[in-house]
């Protein structure tokens, strides 16, 4: 295993779990961010070699130039694995130039691009049979008339480009209830320079949200997958898995892998669908082009992704796997579930015993591990560090 790992952006558990799962093979592992602080993913002892890299956006350029230069000093090429979706944008944008010096599953630049894009993958979705949420884009005729009649309130604001606009307001979308909030919504989007579409909100509790996580092979073949429930999000009902337990769904794979084939995908996706409550249907709400949140989980029950993109893109393919069977394991990423809990039993949409009672079921932790403990107390550290300075500032 000449070939090292390099991972990009460490200061989340994703970044965390892709080290792990690669580092327990004794595959050298370079956790690459742009600061030291909150890099909490590089603590852990799988951890070969730390970098600290320009900034991405900030110093774009120099960052490109930091990857080729490292690959260059290189042996062998090394495999190339983004843990941000703002790390895929910039290696999509400079795909054709990263793959002359490292390992990458995706070979067609823009593709990453149109798949993130919410409009287009709505529009590419709509092409292959995919049923998406009924969409109204802001510069269509009888704008506001679509939106009473086709989409009606509440309804959500949704960014076509997801990371700008967490980046700027910290969630990932506006839900509305009337004309006056649609109008202060369009009116901050277009403020901050970002484009958004309008959305029907599709039936269903949380629990209602299911992916469908998959690997391709550089034949654009699923080759291996798993399907996942969502039970619990942060924030709650728009927001990141918190609580999500796997679950056998073949309907989702009878839509997300001719979907993905016929798109040309190559390594590792995951389709984010939701169920509509009243219809039974299937609705394809975003995809995830990077490591997904739940890594940890599918890991646990036999699906190693950054395994299977390592093996098969050093000239190793690892066989074919489904799990058509259900495991009740769950990921499990506690602090941000308690706040969600907090949230859920406000509005009462769950209650306590429902809650108590879904603790007890075997967990994939977001980032606690009793034989790699270090990055959980580098991460209490941190949150430790914020309640004291909240508290202190009253």
């Amino acid at each position: 295993m000449n070939n090292k790992v390099v991972i990009l952006g460490c200061n989340y558990y994703i970044g965390l779990s892709t080290i792990r799962c690669l580092g327990i093979h004794g595959i050298h592992t370079v956790a690459v961010d742009y600061s030291n602080k909150h890099a909490y993913g590089a603590e852990s002892k799988y951890t070969s070699e730390r970098l600290i890299a320009p900034h991405y956006k900030e110093e774009t350029q120099s960052f490109i130039r930091f990857l080729i230069d490292y690959a260059r000093k290189q042996s062998s090429p090394p495999v190339l694995i983004p843990c941000h979706d703002s790390y895929v944008e910039i290696i999509d944008e400079h795909l054709d130039e990263l793959r002359e010096y490292y390992l990458i599953p995706n070979s067609e630049q823009g593709l990453y691009t149109k798949m993130m894009n919410k409009e287009v993958l709505h529009r590419l979705a709509e092409e292959h049979g995919v049923n998406v949420p009924e969409t109204v884009r802001v510069n269509e005729d009888n704008f506001f008339e679509k939106i009473e009649s086709t989409i009606k309130f509440p309804c959500i604001v949704k960014p076509t480009d997801s990371p700008s606009f967490v980046a700027k307001f910290r969630r990932k979308l506006f839900k509305v209830h009337n004309k006056q909030e649609l109008v202060e919504a369009l009116n901050k989007a277009a403020d901050a320079g970002l484009e958004v579409i309008v959305q029907r909100i599709i039936p269903g509790f949380d629990d209602h949200m299911h992916t469908f996580d998959a690997y391709l092979n550089q034949d654009s073949k699923v080759t291996n997958w798993v399907t996942c429930q969502k039970f619990r999000q942060y924030p709650i009902n728009f927001g990141a898995s918190v609580y999500t337990g796997q679950k056998y769904v073949q309907e989702l794979y009878d839509i997300g892998a001719p979907f993905l084939e016929k798109m040309g995908w190559k390594g590792f996706a995951e389709i984010e669908f939701k169920k509509d409550a009243e219809t039974g249907k299937f609705y394809l709400i975003e995809v995830n082009c990077r490591i997904t949140n739940l890594n940890n989980l599918l890991y646990k029950v036999g699906m190693n992704i950054p395994y299977i993109t390592y093996m098969e893109l050093t000239g190793s393919p690892q066989p074919p796997s489904a799990l058509t069977e259900n495991t009740n394991r769950v990921f499990w990423y506690g602090y941000e579930d308690m706040l969600a809990v907090r949230d859920y039993i406000k509005t009462k949409q769950l209650t306590v015993g429902q809650v108590f009672k879904s603790l007890f079921k075997p967990k994939a932790y977001a980032i606690w591990d009793w034989k790699d403990p270090k990055p959980a107390f580098a991460y209490a550290s941190i949150i430790g560090g914020k309640v004291f300075n909240k508290l202190f500032r009253r």
